[in-house]
């Protein structure tokens, strides 16, 4: 069977299409400046790699060109070859602890859910909308990012703010990248053949998270009602004191909104070296004597650090500690700044084994009280998994 993976964003998609019966990628690519002059494609795999310019006038247009190269490459004979498609959505909210098969109903809660993620649901639902024109026939199935933190208690997903305002208007934490410590979490009970782990999952890229889970459930996460919360970023904050917020509109003349685009787009990495948000840049500058380089690196892993010992304690204790994403999978400086500040919980990373990038592997010394693991993540193929699933 054959199932694409979709990831609509306002102005892109990005997609993978996956033989589901070795889950093995056909076929992935991107669209981009979708609307915009300059608009181009990617389309490529292990035999070929395409980029050209297009003219795309709306989503509808992207999933035109897409589905007619997979034609026109010999990935598929005809569209009824794709059985289903998988579309990532960043805000479920509560409504949803699991993925969906994508109705008129659920296509409703998430454009109404689009004031917590006003930058991604709208994008969601006009890619959702485009493949029913083209598709109407082919099942569609909505992955929310949130749902895997929707096993949080009460104590854990609350703020501590008048009661009323989750009970009205939902005011809670959410968390985000659930689709990415859902995907490690069932990785590393098969790679350690356990399904009564404590794990903490760290998920480093220019978005950021990390996730406390107990035997496949998680118990609380960094993120918040939005993913300003929580780690230091690429351009995000992370946590700040809120009377920040106007005091700041005052001294600057900011509006509010003003004031939380530059948390959410002239912070983090950006903001503290003034040099750019790709920790990969970062760490130049360090090699170069930045100081301010030096001081976002040293700011991010102690945001790490100190969400793996919270999560260390409420877990009571933790059997292993996973790195992924961008960061998370490419760097091992960073791997090594965080575990060296871990050492008084018996944390001991070994370096040679650490010396490598993308690729599954243990990174902890032998005597080391908590494994070490990287674990490269792979949100396409859980989002292929769970439609293969409800499709079934």
């Amino acid at each position: 069977m054959k199932i694409l993976s979709i990831n609509t964003g306002s102005s892109s998609l990005k997609f993978s299409l996956f033989n589901m019966d070795t889950d093995e990628v056909l076929v992935s690519g991107l669209f981009e400046r979708i609307g915009i002059d300059g608009s181009c494609y990617t389309i490529k795999n292990s035999e070929f790699k395409i980029k050209e310019d297009a003219e795309l006038k709306d989503h509808a247009d992207a999933i035109k060109i897409l589905l007619d190269k997979l034609i026109e490459l010999k990935i598929i004979s005809s569209y009824d070859e794709i059985d289903g498609v998988g579309h990532r959505i960043v805000q479920g909210a509560d409504h949803y602890d699991k993925s969906v098969i994508i109705t008129d109903e659920v296509l409703e809660d998430i454009i109404k859910l689009s004031d917590l993620a006003p930058l991604h649901n709208p994008a969601h639902a006009i890619g959702i909308k485009a493949f029913k024109s083209i598709l109407p026939n082919t099942p569609m199935v909505a992955v929310f990012d949130t749902a895997f933190h929707q096993t949080m208690s009460k104590d854990k997903f609350l703020y501590a703010v008048p009661y009323e305002w989750y009970e009205k208007h939902g005011v809670r934490r959410y968390g985000a990248h659930g689709t990415s410590h859902n995907y490690i979490s069932q990785t590393i009970s098969k790679e350690l053949g356990r399904d009564d782990l404590k794990v903490i999952s760290c998920h480093l890229g220019q978005g950021a998270s990390v996730t406390a889970i107990d035997s496949g459930k998680c118990v609380n996460t960094s993120m918040g009602f939005t993913p300003l919360a929580g780690l230091v970023m690429g351009t995000r904050s992370g946590d700040i004191d809120v009377s920040l917020v106007p005091y700041v509109m005052e001294k600057e003349g900011l509006s509010a909104g003003e004031v939380v685009t530059a948390l959410n787009k002239k912070s983090g990495f950006l903001g503290i070296s003034g040099v750019s948000s790709d920790s990969r840049d970062i760490e130049a500058g360090i090699k170069e004597g930045n100081e301010r380089c030096k001081i976002a690196e040293e700011m991010f892993v102690n945001s790490v650090v100190k969400y793996i010992a919270e999560y260390y304690v409420e877990l009571g204790g933790c059997d292993v500690i996973v790195f992924t994403a961008g960061i998370g999978e490419n760097s091992a400086a960073t791997r090594e700044a965080i575990a060296e500040k871990l050492a008084v919980l018996g944390v001991k990373i070994d370096k040679k084994a650490n010396d490598v990038r993308g690729e599954l592997k243990c990174i902890s010394a032998k005597d080391s009280k908590i494994k070490l693991y990287l674990v490269p993540t792979n949100e396409e193929l859980m989002i292929a998994k769970d439609t293969l699933a409800l499709i079934k």
